[in-house]
């Protein structure tokens, strides 16, 4: 499982058109899942997203959590995060999760992140989605499971 985390002052996504989600301060979330993924995997995702203590306290260091700052959540299915480019100029995305599958993971970790998150917000899975943010920093960071869990 991958997650790109964007710290952002606002993101919102559109799917024709219409606004789907859309938040202020806090992550915007693109998820990416592979075919050998689990909910424990999600978990401990979930865990450390939580927990990642990016942004500033009144010293100017990072050391507060999206809780610490009453953060909202943006969470958005990617599943080109799973690119595989080492062959060619057309990427391969053979490692990423089925769509079934996929799809049953990201509502997961949406439900678990509304369990402690006040404003959690999405993009549909599957659609053509246009993504606008303003990165606050920019600050961005990569998780993956591979390295993490």
């Amino acid at each position: 499982m991958r997650f790109v985390i964007q710290r952002v002052q606002h993101a919102e996504v559109k799917v024709d058109g219409e606004v789907t989600g859309s938040i202020g301060k806090g992550f915007l979330v693109l998820i990416g899942v592979a075919e050998t993924d689990t909910r424990e995997i999600a978990d401990k995702m979930i865990k450390k997203l939580l927990g990642l203590r990016i942004f500033e306290d009144a010293q100017g260091k990072t050391n507060l959590d999206l809780h610490a700052v009453n953060g909202e959540l943006l969470l958005v299915s990617q599943f080109t995060l799973y690119a595989d480019c080492k062959k060619g100029n057309r990427p391969s995305f053979i490692n990423a999760g089925k769509p079934d599958m996929a799809n049953e993971l990201y509502e997961y970790i949406i439900s678990r992140c509304r369990e402690s998150i006040t404003k959690v917000e999405k993009g549909i899975f599957g659609a053509d989605m246009k993504v606008s943010l303003l990165n606050d920093g920019p600050f961005t960071i990569l998780l993956d499971s591979a390295e993490i869990c």
